[in-house]
């Protein structure tokens, strides 16, 4: 087998609901080209080498022959700049600061931990609304929760929300890839999506900046710290990267994480007596079915050597993350969903300077929702084993998860 070949079979759609055994092969080879001429890299110490760096690059314009595949499409179309992921230091460092100011430590280190009684809340609401005898999780659950939750971080008025989730879903889905088939209604229908929201927020940052609140888009516009503050489209864009990635790790991660449980009874039982179980629960999944499978627009501003390898300057670079939280190299046996471990070091939200900016966030989110699912529905059971994936092999999860209960309780 190819390496070539390798690689669009862990694109292929039909890999999406096991595509380990195929980075276990790729993982023999840890660094090759593959057939667009990206250089793969899979073990565990490799990535995270190059996570931290400083001589890789997240700037598509970077690359020795830029493409538009790096880019979202309000930052193709010119109409929003790149968030800070897409940045390198020093932008990069100057807007993750000023959004993390008033997001989490050290200077705001109350913000996620003061939400743990609207999380809850939200939780409840969505589980009492569970009727019937079969679910889809996805869209009675784990889509609306954190969508819910960046709308209340925001300081979305509630009247606004629906209209706040309609667009949300509609450019969230344009992010999968329909192979084969004729995505011009969906892409307009996306595009339309963008400029109602990106009118929406323009509007409410407006707003804001006449009568600032206590949430955190006030708080982006105002800026406290010595970097200033956000331009309006800063804010806008700063803003649209909250809705999209800040709910998107998130989906999938209670999503792969009830599908993990409900494969592992024993497990799910133990959440259910003993809710302490859900942290290293939460960090076993992101290591055993991380939410973002691979990082696949990191390019090299000067060449490198990796595992003897090298690797000129300019070059796409993909990073499989998900094969590295599998890599023998790194845990004793690997394909083992195992929260008891004593070294959960996953890649699941990263490492170095990009590592996942929402990441205290999720985790809180995703402990929340699993402590309270194992807790509340009656004999959970899969109706369907493997669930129907998403196309997108970035950004894995299932596109529904149907669950059969005996009822909800109190």
């Amino acid at each position: 087998m190819t390496h070539a070949s390798l690689m669009q079979q862990i694109t292929d759609y039909a890999n999406r609901a096991d595509p380990y055994p195929l980075y276990a092969e790729l993982r023999r080879n840890p660094v090759h080209r593959d057939e667009t001429g990206s250089y793969v890299v899979s073990t565990h110490y490799d990535i995270i080498s190059l996570l931290h760096d400083p001589r890789i690059s997240s700037d598509i314009h970077n690359r020795a022959a830029p493409a538009d595949a790096g880019l979202s499409q309000e930052e193709a179309d010119g109409v929003l700049p790149p968030t800070f992921l897409k940045l390198d230091p020093p932008e990069h460092d100057r807007l993750r600061a000023m959004t993390n100011r008033p997001f989490g430590p050290p200077h705001s280190p109350r913000r996620i931990d003061g939400m743990q009684g609207e999380l809850r809340t939200i939780v409840t609401d969505l589980i009492n609304g569970l009727d019937g005898d079969t679910i889809d999780l996805v869209d009675r659950f784990s889509y609306p929760f954190p969508v819910t939750v960046i709308c209340r971080l925001l300081g979305i008025p509630r009247d606004d929300e629906a209209k706040f989730h309609g667009w949300a879903d509609t450019v969230v889905s344009s992010l999968d890839p329909q192979h084969g088939q004729d995505t011009t209604e969906r892409d307009r229908a996306a595009q339309e999506a963008r400029v109602q929201l990106g009118m929406y927020l323009n509007g409410l940052i407006e707003d804001r900046r006449k009568s600032p609140g206590d949430d955190l888009l006030s708080q982006l516009i105002a800026g406290h710290g010595p970097e200033g503050a956000m331009t309006s489209m800063e804010v806008l864009s700063t803003a649209a990267l909250l809705l999209v990635a800040g709910h998107e790790t998130t989906v999938n991660l209670i999503s792969n994480g009830m599908l993990t449980l409900l494969r592992h009874p024993d497990v799910l039982d133990r959440l259910r007596d003993d809710p302490r179980l859900a942290v290293p629960i939460v960090e076993e999944l992101l290591r055993y079915e991380p939410p973002v499978q691979m990082l696949p627009n990191r390019t090299p501003i000067t060449a490198i050597e990796v595992h003897g390898v090298a690797i000129p300057k300019g070059a796409p670079l993909c990073l499989v993350v998900a094969a590295g939280n599998r890599d023998p190299q790194r845990f004793e046996d690997p394909d083992r969903f195992d929260p008891d471990r004593k070294d959960i070091q996953h890649l699941g939200l990263g490492s170095g300077i990009h590592s996942c900016f929402g990441a205290p966030l999720a985790r809180l989110e995703a402990q929340i929702a699993l402590v309270e699912l194992a807790r509340r529905l009656e004999r959970p059971r899969l109706v369907e084993d493997p669930p129907p994936y998403r196309q997108n092999a970035v950004l894995r999860g299932p596109r529904q998860l149907a669950i059969a209960i005996d009822g909800v309780r109190p």
